[in-house]
């Protein structure tokens, strides 16, 4: 069985700040055409900022799609171009005002794959001392917290959190915690 689909038209839809969306005709695997809806996002990046105490450093911050305020990781989306490390340590000190002095990979997510490209790039990583002040864009706007890392994982078992990259950036470095890596 052919699993790859043939790109054969796109057809723009909307192109905005931030995301475009097209219609594209394909062919399946099977010789079928087919339409798919896409949506081109930049990416992002998100890390899991951990103090010497083993607290995770949260943000709470109002989301529109879901109109809610939700607890998740510092995150932000790449400019063009934009290194991801260098991206990730940006988002942290201006969401925290904390810079991290040992990072680690926990690698990619593909967040909605059904029909959107998005890549988000996770980090773990550890402070020490204070935090500083926080520096946000002028449509941003959020609150810090710090939960215990155990705490957290149990949030996310109990679904108390629900975004994604957060779930999994939690998961991944108590996992790394575990085994004396972080």
């Amino acid at each position: 069985m052919k699993l790859f689909e043939k790109t054969l038209s796109e057809q723009e839809i909307y192109k905005g700040r931030i995301i475009r969306v097209h219609l594209d005709d394909v062919e399946l695997g099977n010789g079928l055409p087919a339409k798919r809806e896409v949506v081109d996002h930049p990416g992002g990046v998100t890390v899991c900022v951990l103090t010497e105490k083993d607290e995770v450093v949260f943000v709470r911050q109002f989301r529109y799609p879901y109109k809610q305020v939700l607890l998740e990781l510092p995150a932000g989306k790449l400019e063009p171009g934009e290194d991801p490390f260098e991206a990730v340590k940006r988002e942290q000190l201006e969401e925290t005002g904390t810079s991290g002095r040992q990072y680690v990979s926990l690698g990619e997510v593909y967040p909605t794959p059904g029909y959107c490209g998005e890549i988000i790039r996770l980090w773990a990583c550890r402070v020490e001392g204070a935090q500083a002040g926080l520096s946000l864009d002028e449509d941003e706007f959020l609150t810090t917290e710090r939960i215990p890392l155990q705490r957290a994982v149990e949030m996310v078992c109990n679904n108390e959190i629900p975004d994604a990259k957060t779930q999994i950036g939690i998961l991944k470095t108590a996992q790394l915690v575990s085994k004396g890596l972080l």
